[in-house]
């Protein structure tokens, strides 16, 4: 098990786009054979 943070300001960044970026990271981590294929 691994925990995943992200840190940013909401006055930049929205909370939704925040943890839709870290749901495309858990993503890419759980299943490294897409990272070469989106390539």
């Amino acid at each position: 098990m691994m925990y995943l943070a992200l840190s940013h300001d909401h006055r930049l960044i929205d909370g939704e786009e925040a943890v839709r970026l870290l749901v495309a990271i858990k993503e890419l981590i759980e299943d490294p054979g897409r990272i070469l294929l989106e390539v």
